[in-house]
């Protein structure tokens, strides 16, 4: 697992949301933003995907968990519908784990990233949230990332 430290700027997201406990319900709303995605011409070989998981499955009940599947808007005049909603990503500096594109590198990341991070001396900014990120040009590598917001 790489890390890198990374100053990710503020951007424009449109995302749609699922609450309930994390799991299948999150693929499918992935699928559902990438289905809206490519209905509106945003899924190019330059888009950036993310999702966002807001809640602590050890401190939150199953049913009021937050699941955001988001894509990077790069124009202002993003089309929205179909419970597709728009948002900004907080930007600033986060630790960024590069892992294998499969369910269980990224479990096993999500088990060791802050165990990590304590050992690099990094604190969480717990006002923002962690990012899952999955840029095409990673995908094709069969490789997402995990951005975790540093003060």
């Amino acid at each position: 697992m790489k890390i890198n430290i990374e100053t990710i700027p503020s951007c424009s997201i449109a995302y749609i949301r699922q609450v309930g406990a994390y799991g299948v319900e999150n693929i499918q709303t992935m699928e559902r933003l990438k289905h809206w995605a490519k209905a509106n011409n945003l899924m190019t070989s330059n888009a950036v995907i993310f999702g966002i998981a807001h809640d602590n499955p050890q401190t939150t009940p199953p049913e009021n968990c937050r699941y955001d599947a988001c894509i990077l808007l790069t124009d202002e005049h993003s089309p929205i519908g179909d419970n597709v909603q728009h948002d900004e990503i907080i930007g600033g500096r986060y630790a960024v784990f590069t892992v294998k594109h499969t369910a269980e590198a990224v479990k096993m990341a999500w088990a060791e990233i802050f165990s990590v991070l304590s050992e690099g001396n990094y604190f969480l900014d717990t006002t923002r949230p962690i990012l899952e990120r999955y840029a095409a040009e990673q995908l094709e590598q069969h490789l997402c990332q995990i951005c975790v917001p540093i003060v």
